[in-house]
């Protein structure tokens, strides 16, 4: 009897030494969960070069005290006596006595860093410190929750970092900093700051989560802070991407002005003029139809062009980017309707994410002409897709050579000319003015579906079977998803006039055909299964 419990009150020794594993319960932000930087009580400035600090997420204040500094913020600025920001000054007061009110469940003394702790709310006695690197294990739950609290003064040594591993997740990480908070440059920090005091990001610091403050000032200096993904926070979509109609088929068009190749361009999709003479491109790098002169597929084209333009342009903006002479550095957009006022210098590159969402629009309003430097970029990430992002001009665009552009380009009033080596994939269009290119690599990403053809491949089901290459040469291989559709399947293809130019029966989950007899251009298929349609779509021949 004594040695059993004697057992019992090891165990429950041994448990309590242990910090509880989720019952830190994360505050609710509230509308301050909308803000990358903000204090009820204080200037935010930007010491730094403005395009190197990169701020997701909205910046504001909510005294009489100024906000500088800064300048191609994704997100909105809000200043004292808005609305917007009285109401975050509000929520963060709340969110900020919600933690002082949280339970502790151990201390770890002040200075933290080089080893793992498990979710819980942790202690800091005193001023604390973070030195090396702190690792945060969520144990596999990507909802486990970690607080951290002292009543004194938090700083970090330089290159110090905050690690999440195991489902651990920023947006589930709070700081709750009574004295004022200073990180050493090249901090990574993980986590939403609630401070009583004034924060200072270092230079080159990065910040997944937030710095907000209920009373004094913020600043940074050639910093990337970014509000975190996850933990029920909104999925952005963007605006409603524009009707395309017929310039879907089009991959280089002007609605009034010359159409001018020199070198060799190699384009998949349609290329043409409106009013004037389209000269210099090849039938052989051209996948789709060259309009030598304009027609009627011209004429439709310019048409669906000026609706397209009149939507890009009468979107309600979300954002101003208020530099437009630097824009790119490795500035991150996420999907929304962006305005610039003013003409455009892009340079180095530009990152749109997508946050996980493949459907996401971006649509960039530039009231002012558009030069991209040598060797600049556009990169897409986490499930950008390049049909969604929209560029809507006023003014001449000029990419210079060797750059890569993404995105359809929808200018008004001005010319556009792509210098050699570079690569756009998407489309360029002017409304009126001359369109030039030189060794450009095009390649559209909107589906063509001439009306002759549409009522061939209408009513498709997806993703019932991956086709693969598309575009192809010698041939493709069908690879049906759902092995019970293997019985008396067959695939249709045709051509741009709706003509059936093969059928082929689909015997095995995989089939490789041989296309070479496929000369090159546009082609469409359905793949059909004891007469119903189960999947069509467009493919594209490079013999």
């Amino acid at each position: 009897m004594k040695t059993k419990l004697l057992h019992t009150i090891v165990a429950s020794v041994v448990l309590l030494s242990f910090p509880k594993i989720n019952f830190g319960q994360a505050p609710n932000l509230g509308t301050a969960a909308n803000y990358a930087l903000f204090t009820s009580v204080g200037a935010v400035t930007n010491s730094g070069i403005t395009y190197l600090t990169h701020i997701t997420g909205n910046v504001g204040s909510n005294s009489a005290a100024t906000i500088t500094g800064f300048g191609n913020v994704d997100g909105v600025m809000t200043y004292s006596g808005s609305a917007l920001s009285a109401q975050c000054a509000s929520d963060l007061l709340a969110a900020y006595d919600s933690l002082g009110k949280a339970v502790v469940d151990s201390s770890i003394g002040v200075v933290i860093g080089g080893n793992t702790i498990r979710p819980g709310t942790y202690l800091m006695p005193g001023a604390a410190s973070l030195n090396g690197t702190f690792t945060l294990d969520g144990k596999g739950k990507s909802n486990s929750v970690f607080i951290f609290k002292t009543a004194n003064a938090f700083s970090s040594s330089a290159n110090s970092k905050i690690k999440l591993i195991n489902g651990a997740l920023a947006c589930n990480v709070f700081w709750k900093l009574d004295g004022a908070v200073t990180l050493a440059a090249g901090t990574i920090m993980r986590g939403t700051i609630v401070s009583g005091g004034a924060i200072s990001l270092g230079t080159g610091d990065t910040l997944e989560g937030r710095a907000l403050t209920i009373n004094g000032a913020v600043l940074v200096d050639s910093t990337m802070a970014y509000t975190p993904v996850g933990c029920g926070s909104p999925t952005l979509t963007g605006p409603a991407a524009p009707a395309l109609a017929s310039t879907s088929c089009w991959a280089i068009f002007s609605s009034n002005g010359a159409v001018t190749n020199a070198g060799t361009s190699k384009v998949i999709g349609d290329v043409g003029t409106n009013v004037g003479l389209t000269t210099g491109y090849n039938a052989i790098d051209v996948t789709g139809s060259i309009h030598p002169i304009p027609d009627g597929a011209t004429s439709a084209c310019a048409a669906d062009l000026g609706k397209i333009y009149t939507y890009l342009n009468t979107l309600p903006a979300d954002i101003e980017l208020l530099y437009p002479a630097q824009l790119g550095h490795g500035l991150v957009l996420t999907p929304h309707t962006y305005v610039m006022n003013g003409a455009i210098t892009f340079v180095d590159t530009l990152y749109l994410n997508g946050e996980g969402n493949p459907n996401a629009v971006f649509v960039i309003q530039e009231n002012g002409a558009l030069s991209a430097s040598v060797n600049s970029k556009v990169k897409l990430i986490n499930g950008t897709q390049a049909k969604n992002v929209f560029w809507k001009v006023d003014g001449a665009v000029n990419i210079n050579a060797n750059s890569t552009f993404i995105g359809t380009i929808i200018c008004n009033n001005g010319a556009i000319s792509i210098h050699e080596n570079s690569t756009l994939t998407g489309g360029a269009f002017t409304t009126n003015g001359q369109l030039a290119t030189d060794t450009l690599t095009i390649a559209k990403t909107s589906v063509c579906v001439p009306a002759g053809i549409a009522s061939v491949i209408s009513g498709s089901a997806n993703d019932m079977a991956t086709i693969y290459p598309n575009p192809f040469k010698s041939s493709i291989s069908i690879t049906l998803n759902d092995m019970t559709q293997i019985n008396k399947c067959e695939i249709v293809i045709y051509n741009v006039l709706g003509k059936e130019v093969m059928n082929t029966i689909i015997t095995d989950q995989t089939t490789t055909i041989g296309t070479s007899m496929l000369p090159s251009g546009v082609y469409f298929y359905r793949v059909v299964n004891n007469n119903t349609l189960l999947q069509s779509g467009k493919l594209i021949s490079q013999q």
